[in-house]
């Protein structure tokens, strides 16, 4: 494994990718080949991170999330204390400081925070002391989805150098969209948001190596990676769109709209899935599907990620 101390200074955490170079960056894509590795043994385990306590923070539901980063944790020999804000004093009017400071006495070594509000997983890292993790804050980030996002196209092509990433669907509510805008450049990518006007945020046209267009075709033409995002139809009280049928209609990534891509580009979905409609059912089980691979892919990009941010640290 590449050391993280051999590298020079560490960002403390992953909230986002603002702090993080292309090199640091690349190091945790590196280290996750040997994380895969260590999935395909008979025991699945390291001594890594023996003797540390990982809080797995949760004040937002994501069964996917929270247990990809619990067997991380596991696989490496962490104790995992798991927090579900649902069954807690959070649900009785208990304050986010105040919930910070319980778990701080238990002498946790880092925490993984998932909120529904943007910037909780800064004010956990102003107040812990800790490494944390940002598991997804509001709309704002979702930094390990882009890493095992852009791991997974790595894995395909090699490089992300040069490559065109079409990102279509609802960006206006997806941190996934935007933490892939702020890191696949950083690696040498050319990112296209795609989707409704009412769902394009234009502001995100400002971000290094971003273009943004309401053409799905434009949008996936020449695409080496095709990602479909989630409509997340529990927001969709706003008049954004003005039918789903409308919205399946036009920008649906399925076969016709990937046979303006480039010849076998891969197709990706940072999941939950709406089958049939921002993607097919062709496209999702189809041979340049690659989102069961993002799936496995997410437990490594987390075990790096981990061992990146506490490996040596005390």
């Amino acid at each position: 494994m590449n050391s993280p101390t051999s590298m020079g200074t560490r960002p403390p955490h992953l909230l986002d990718f603002q702090d993080w170079t292309p090199e640091r960056l690349g190091a945790i894509l590196d280290n996750a080949d040997t994380m895969l590795q260590v999935l395909d043994r008979p025991v699945k385990k390291v001594p890594a991170l023996q003797g540390l306590t990982v809080c797995n923070a949760f004040f937002e539901n994501s069964t996917r999330t929270r247990t990809s980063f619990e067997l991380a944790a596991r696989r490496m020999s962490a104790d995992v204390l798991t927090f579900a804000a649902g069954a807690s004093s959070v649900s009785k009017g208990e304050s986010l400081r105040d919930t910070l400071e319980v778990l701080t006495s238990y002498k946790v070594d880092a925490y993984i925070v998932r909120h529904h509000a943007a910037g909780a997983a800064h004010l956990v890292a102003r107040y812990s002391g800790k490494p944390v993790i940002n598991a997804g804050d509001g709309r704002r980030a979702h930094p390990t989805q882009a890493l095992l996002d852009a791991y997974t196209i790595r894995q395909e092509y090699g490089s992300l150098e040069g490559k065109k990433i079409a990102i279509l669907g609802d960006v206006r509510h997806s941190r996934v969209a935007r933490s892939n805008a702020e890191l696949l450049p950083k690696l040498g990518a050319q990112v296209v948001l795609c989707g409704p006007a009412t769902l394009l945020p234009p502001g995100l046209a400002q971000m290094p190596g971003v273009t943004l267009t309401t053409n799905p075709k434009e949008a996936v033409r020449g695409a080496h990676a095709v990602m479909a995002l989630r409509l997340q139809r529990e927001r969709m009280s706003g008049g954004f769109l003005g039918s789903l049928q409308e919205y399946a209609d036009t920008y649906q990534v399925n076969d016709t709209l990937l046979g303006e891509a480039e010849s076998g580009a891969i197709v990706l979905h940072p999941g939950p899935m709406n089958r049939d409609l921002e993607i097919s059912s062709d496209a999702a089980d189809g041979p340049q599907s690659r989102i069961l691979k993002q799936v496995e892919n997410g437990q490594a990009i987390r075990m790096s990620v981990l061992y990146h941010l506490l490996v040596g640290r005390n």
